[in-house]
């Protein structure tokens, strides 16, 4: 079915500064990846989000990878993860040979809480991965970041949809041992569909990050006579904690980081932008008490996604009205991981989510692209009015 306004699978437009950038680095990046604009990207991306240590990856399925296997899982290790999330956030932990325990998610917030994962922690915990989901940075990440160094236990931060957000001044993904970023067509900035980057705190992890992002290549530590003896390079297995880790291939071009780098320039104003418009959003439905949004006009929230909670039953009528009557396409996202069939197969289908169970259950995702037209936007907003008189 054709709607009038899709969820769309694209976030944005380009700007014709972004489309010259695009069109300049095609001309004159020599080679076309592992080049000066990653350089730029990771210094330009590291100095906007805080940090010392940052590293361009072809998405940040491929950064969630890089940081299972930097916390070297041994048998009967665990991971805590939320079961509301995508399942990128928890498969690279399970194929580093970690196990997944599924925290349950606040009502309210729609995240993960300090308690929801201290009732998870056992003596195997190994790892944690938090998900500021919808844009929406964890408000106690500080106090969980804490509690995992305390215990020892490593910290992922997938930011994937939160960038740009903060709490006092400090940016998400600051926090914990590794911060996750996506660059996915989704996301409130995207490098032409795919393109993530990953931050560390620890620089033993940066150090050896380069080989593990490009097939363990290195110079040589040699004095060479000829430039080609005996290659151009040296290849060698990155060593951690005296274990040999295997290098992949995750790099992202230089096109794509040569836009990143632009796209940081109004990343701030972007996320600004479609704060404004959920807020108007949600204050104009304030008397319809059937949806239950949640409502944070800070910097905590970028407003990736909206979403809201619908009460009385009647999530289904309302979606099947704003479809058929409307011909606009709202969606329900996140399927509890545990209930998925490639988890229950693997023998992780049991979590006690009882927020997360019914969240997903009473949910409804709106269109919320940033290339919404101001006219579109009018019309998502009178006609879930009109479906709510309806209803």
């Amino acid at each position: 079915m054709s709607y009038k306004i899709p969820f769309s699978g694209r976030a944005h437009k380009y700007t014709d500064d972004e489309k010259e950038i695009i069109l300049k680095a095609i001309d004159d990046a020599v080679p076309l990846t592992q080049g000066r604009y990653q350089k730029e990207f990771e210094e330009k991306f590291a100095s906007y989000i805080g940090t010392k240590y940052a590293f361009a990856l072809n998405n940040a399925t491929a950064a969630l990878e890089l940081s299972a296997q930097l916390c070297q899982f041994k048998d009967g290790d665990q991971f805590i993860c939320p079961s509301h999330t995508f399942t990128a956030s928890a498969y690279p932990f399970i194929k580093k040979g970690a196990r997944p325990v599924w925290a349950d998610i606040d009502k309210d917030t729609r995240v993960v809480t300090l308690e929801s994962i201290k009732r998870c922690v056992t003596k195997n915990t190994k790892a944690i991965v938090v998900v500021h989901l919808y844009g929406f940075i964890i408000p106690e990440i500080e106090d969980i970041a804490n509690f995992a160094k305390e215990n020892g236990i490593f910290l992922i931060e997938d930011v994937a949809q939160a960038m740009g957000t903060e709490i006092d001044e400090k940016k998400a993904g600051t926090f914990g041992d590794f911060g996750v970023f996506s660059f996915h067509s989704h996301k409130n900035i995207t490098t032409l569909g795919e393109g993530g980057m990953l931050i560390v705190k620890d620089k033993k992890f940066a150090d050896i990050l380069p080989m593990l992002r490009h097939n363990g290549h290195l110079a040589w530590n040699i004095q060479r006579e000829n430039y080609w003896t005996p290659a151009m390079g040296n290849v060698d297995l990155p060593q951690l904690n005296g274990e040999y880790l295997m290098p992949n291939n995750y790099c992202l071009g230089e096109v794509e980081c040569a836009l990143g780098i632009k796209l940081l320039d109004r990343l701030d104003e972007i996320n600004k932008q479609k704060r404004a418009r959920a807020i108007k959003f949600i204050n104009k439905l304030v008397q319809y008490d059937i949806l239950e949004f949640h409502k944070e006009d800070s910097l905590k929230h970028n407003y990736h996604l909206l979403v809201a909670y619908v009460k009385d039953g009647k999530r289904d009528i309302f979606m099947q009205k704003m479809s058929e009557e409307k011909s606009i396409q709202c969606v329900v996202q996140y399927y509890p991981l545990n209930r998925y069939d490639f988890y229950k197969k693997l023998g992780f289908g049991y979590a006690n989510c009882k927020n997360t169970d019914d969240f997903f259950d009473n949910m409804v995702s709106f269109p919320f692209h940033h290339m919404m037209s101001d006219d579109e936007y009018e019309y998502l907003l009178t006609s879930t009015i009109e479906v709510l008189k309806e209803i």
